[in-house]
């Protein structure tokens, strides 16, 4: 039996982690967040040299695999940048049998989206957040697949609620 996979994606600092925790909660699911594990990853001794960006969705899979297979539902919180990352999620669903439900967060509001990326309080060390100015030379292909759009300038509670209704369907 296999729950739900719900996949956030979206630049960083639009809100996906403040989302993800509380759809996380109300659902419940379990919640990995991409750059936790690419964190642990660095605080285990891997140098940020190596792609340990590509391993923490690597861990993120397996962890995810092992959930989605006792049925629990999973929500995976990541940028998602490219079609391979998204791709990758299809294909868990597809080979587990899993309700795939991918939710794009975006935020609207350019100077919002500034504040909040140049705000943010690191939870994994200040290396792990990028700037503004990468956030805007982030490499980040166009969605194409069906999805629901969120943007975090709208009230948090209503989104919230757009996104259960959406997993549900």
């Amino acid at each position: 039996m296999s729950g739900r996979l719900i996949v956030l994606g979206g630049l960083p600092g639009v809100g996906k982690s403040t989302i993800g925790r509380e759809i996380a909660r109300r659902l419940p699911a379990t919640w990995l967040r991409v750059d936790a594990l690419e964190a642990a990853l660095w605080h285990g001794g891997i140098d940020r040299a190596q792609p340990t960006g590509i391993a923490a969705y690597a861990v993120a899979h397996a962890v995810a695999d092992a959930q989605l297979r006792i049925g629990h539902d999973v929500l995976i919180d990541a940028v998602n940048p490219v079609e391979a990352a998204r791709a990758g999620w299809r294909d868990l669903a597809t080979r587990l049998g899993a309700t795939l439900k991918v939710i794009e967060v975006t935020c609207s509001d350019p100077g919002e989206h500034r504040r909040r990326v140049e705000e943010r309080h690191p939870d994994f060390g200040p290396a792990l957040h990028p700037t503004w100015q990468q956030v805007r030379e982030r490499e980040y292909e166009p969605w194409t697949e069906p999805r629901l759009t969120i943007d975090t300038v709208n009230d948090s509670d209503v989104n919230a609620e757009r996104v259960l209704a959406y997993t549900r369907e």
